[in-house]
């Protein structure tokens, strides 16, 4: 009996893992995570928006007003001249993952001891009637 439910689980855990791996927004939205950490390296310690590293980015959340996280910063997004103009956002709790665009423009720098949050004056539902972004479909890596 404790092998067959050992099996089942076992199963179950494998076909939950294979299905989540073929689902081509969680492999776009896997490459992009990757495309930005390798450009985050490769930049290094040099600022790249805000004062920030584009490492330091990446690792910030998006906070509302309040200082409820929003989203997650999951790459930036560069204009024609090279600089950050935007950060593709991962809005907190959506189902299925909605991604949008934020300007980095009007966006605020906020530590908390060794953590580093971005600042909006936009709300959750301001963020959710942003576009959303088909990482399927466009490039939101650092970059682009």
């Amino acid at each position: 009996m404790n092998r067959a439910l050992f099996a089942l689980a076992c199963s179950a855990v494998l076909i939950t893992g294979c299905n989540r791996a073929d689902s081509p927004s969680d492999i776009a939205e896997d490459k992009v995570e990757r495309d930005a950490e390798a450009a985050a390296a490769a930049a290094g310690p040099t600022p790249a928006a805000l004062g920030l590293t584009e490492v330091q980015l990446l690792e910030a959340d998006l906070v509302g007003g309040n200082g409820v996280e929003l989203g997650d910063v999951k790459s930036l997004v560069r204009g024609a001249d090279g600089s950050v103009s935007q950060l593709l956002i991962e809005i907190e709790d959506s189902h299925p993952d909605k991604f949008v665009h934020v300007p980095v423009a009007g966006l605020q720098v906020v530590r908390k001891g060794n953590d580093t949050d971005l600042s909006t004056t936009m709300t959750k539902e301001q963020l959710n009637a942003l576009p959303a972004v088909d990482l399927t479909k466009t490039q939101g890596a650092s970059g682009t």
